[in-house]
């Protein structure tokens, strides 16, 4: 059987070795996996040439609203969140799956531990598509409403949307508002050194979350995990997300408990080799 991820660029994904690890730990000689350069363009024409091959594909930026319309069913989280990053094969249908949001909750209760029921006030950092996964994380997560923090309010309509889908309000406020209270858990979105702004607010003592999820795996730590890190704030990162998915996706592809602990060897490692 054969499976990918798709993106652009996707050259640095490492996908391939976590579901490869999977695939060794787990006796299934003949699956493959490989990293296939797709955009929006070339989407509809890689998925209509995936025969019965295929087991499924992962998807990463730009692809995961781009695959859509694409699709013949979606579970609920793709229609709430409006992305869906997994793609399974069956009888030539095509379903679709957002394992983004799962993971997200499982790395940040691996970093914090058994949240309550209400983990209070939210503060995600971004307003593009992992925000909108974010959105679904924190509702599974128990909190009652969430302020994004954004650069351009004009360009928060897709996240705003997906915050009224999932009956969860949002308040956008300035990214690098300096009057912003802390939150008893913070998700950034953003790029390596966007969130630079709070990691010195941290480190001033002026601002101290309760949990911190970055989802920037590499280069790793970044600022803001290091000044939360070092403040003894509970702290996860983007490997612990794009492990926790990955091992979703193993499961809906191949049918069986994913190797967790096998897949986040593997990744270490080759983290540590690009070092």
């Amino acid at each position: 059987m054969k499976a990918a991820v798709l993106g652009a660029p996707i050259a640095h994904s490492l996908s391939p070795v976590l579901h490869r690890a999977a695939y060794q730990v787990l006796g299934l000689a003949g699956w493959s996996y490989q990293a296939i350069e797709c955009d929006e363009a070339g989407l509809p024409g890689l998925l209509a040439g995936c025969g019965p091959e295929w087991a499924g594909l992962s998807l990463t930026m730009p692809l995961k609203r781009a695959v859509l319309s694409l699709l013949d069913d979606a579970g609920p989280l793709v229609a709430d969140v409006g992305a869906a990053n997994t793609v399974c094969f069956d009888a030539g249908l095509r379903h679709g799956h957002n394992t983004d949001v799962p993971g997200m909750i499982t790395a940040i209760t691996e970093a914090a531990g058994p949240l309550p029921a209400d983990p209070g006030p939210v503060l995600i950092l971004g307003g593009g598509a992992t925000a909108c996964s974010a959105l679904a994380a924190v509702r599974g997560l128990g909190a009652r409403q969430a302020t994004a923090a954004v650069r351009d309010p004009r360009r928060a309509g897709d996240l705003l949307a997906a915050a009224d889908r999932l009956g969860l309000p949002v308040r956008l406020a300035p990214f690098g508002d300096p009057e912003q209270p802390a939150p008893g858990l913070l998700i950034s979105t953003a790029p390596a050194g966007a969130a630079d702004h709070y990691a010195d607010r941290i480190r001033q003592g002026q601002f101290r979350p309760g949990c911190v999820l970055d989802v920037v795996y590499h280069p790793w730590p970044t600022a803001l995990a290091a000044a939360a890190q070092e403040s003894g704030v509970p702290t996860a990162g983007g490997f612990a997300l794009l492990l926790h998915q990955a091992a979703h996706q193993v499961e809906l592809m191949t049918g069986k408990s994913a190797p967790v602990e096998a897949m986040r060897a593997a990744g270490l490692a080759a983290l540590a080799a690009r070092r």
